[in-house]
């Protein structure tokens, strides 16, 4: 005989999701961006490894040193849920201190926030915190007027991730955010422009900026000065499933016509054996600031020309590629999309500013749009 106990079952002891959280001194309550209803994106391995990571903690094929340090650079993650609060918290925990001469803090190491509805978002606030600090509590957003509406947090893009949790008021309401357009990824492979090295904020890198426009979820995986197409990368890039679409970018890496040559078949080949009708939009180089110059006579650069050959030869291999049989692939000119005035685009004649980034959205947001969304 089974005997019967009076004492209530405290479910919180078994779920720590369905525990009534309390609220600090400040009437906040604080919340882990992995629990419902909040929407974690940008992290496609985080409900295997539970940590803010760009590629899984042990990969199936072996990255590279620069590959696998920089996975842990949280660039593209983005948290979205909907709140009536008048007051939003960040708190956060790098896993790391650190600082680049032309990149500014805000972008490197800060969370910003955007807010309103999918399509019409726009930038409220940016992490500011001591130079160097690797904890910090922040307040995004304080308004008086309580309504709900919907929020974007964006993750650094060049710093690590230990922890951070969001701060509402207790009595807040907390829902869901809308659902994305597409539910599937677009997968961005590239080099330190895709990361979104020198974007004065995270909200301002490319693929933020069109996850926001077409309200489809982005995966970053550019790598600062380690986007060379190694078959280990796509290799690990085949593992997500079904995506989307997916984006090469990687030239700016590539130290020779040779192995732009070399690897990019090859990283093609690999992606398509995977997923063999999934778009694949092949962009490439941005024009370098310091092109302006090369029209002088007594200038000796092969900048332009490099660049020039660079993108023939991914121009011919997806023609090629599409006169096989393959209707799903697709070529950018990205010489183009810094416009006529690029060197004014640019940090360093080669990573962009805000401008640049912002410029590079409106030439690749089309494109992109009509794969996706078969319209022009």
């Amino acid at each position: 005989m089974v005997k019967k106990s009076n004492k209530a079952l405290d479910i919180s002891k078994f779920d720590k999701n369905m525990a009534i959280k309390k609220a600090d001194e400040n009437g906040l309550v604080w919340h882990l961006p992995y629990e419902k209803p909040f929407k974690l994106a940008g992290f496609y391995w985080f409900d295997q490894d539970k940590v803010y990571r760009r590629f899984p903690v042990k990969p199936p094929f072996p990255l590279s040193e620069g590959v696998e340090s920089l996975s842990w650079c949280t660039a593209g993650g983005q948290i979205k849920f909907r709140t009536d609060s008048g007051k939003i918290s960040i708190r956060a925990r790098l896993r790391d201190a650190g600082a680049m001469d032309h990149m500014a803090q805000t972008g490197m190491s800060g969370f910003d926030l955007y807010v309103g509805e999918p399509g019409k978002e726009t930038f409220y606030s940016v992490t500011r915190f001591p130079c160097g600090a690797t904890e910090f509590t922040y307040d995004l957003f304080n308004c008086d007027v309580r309504k709900l509406r919907n929020f974007t947090i964006n993750f650094p893009l060049y710093k690590g991730v230990n922890e951070v949790m969001i701060g509402l008021q207790d009595d807040a309401k907390l829902e869901e955010p809308p659902a994305y357009l597409k539910k599937k990824p677009v997968v961005v492979y590239g080099t330190s422009i895709t990361q979104g090295g020198c974007a004065s904020r995270p909200g301002s890198c490319c693929t933020n900026i069109l996850s926001r426009r077409l309200n489809v979820p982005f995966i970053n995986l550019g790598f600062s000065g380690n986007g060379k197409g190694e078959p280990d990368v796509a290799g690990n890039i085949s593992l997500i499933e079904k995506p989307a679409m997916l984006v090469l970018d990687y030239e700016a890496n590539c130290v020779s016509y040779e192995l732009l040559k070399k690897t990019l078949p090859e990283f093609i080949a690999i992606l398509r054996s995977a997923h063999k009708k999934t778009p694949i939009l092949v962009i490439s180089k941005n024009r370098y600031g310091q092109e302006a110059l090369d029209r002088e006579p007594d200038n000796k650069s092969d900048r332009k020309k490099f660049r020039e050959q660079c993108k023939e030869l991914q121009q011919k291999l997806v023609k090629k590629l599409q006169k096989a049989g393959d209707k799903n692939i697709y070529f950018l000119d990205g010489s183009k999309l810094l416009g006529k005035d690029y060197w004014e685009c640019t940090v360093d004649n080669c990573h962009p500013t805000d401008l640049g980034f912002f410029r590079m959205a409106d030439g690749i947001e089309p494109v992109i749009r009509e794969i996706l969304f078969k319209k022009k």
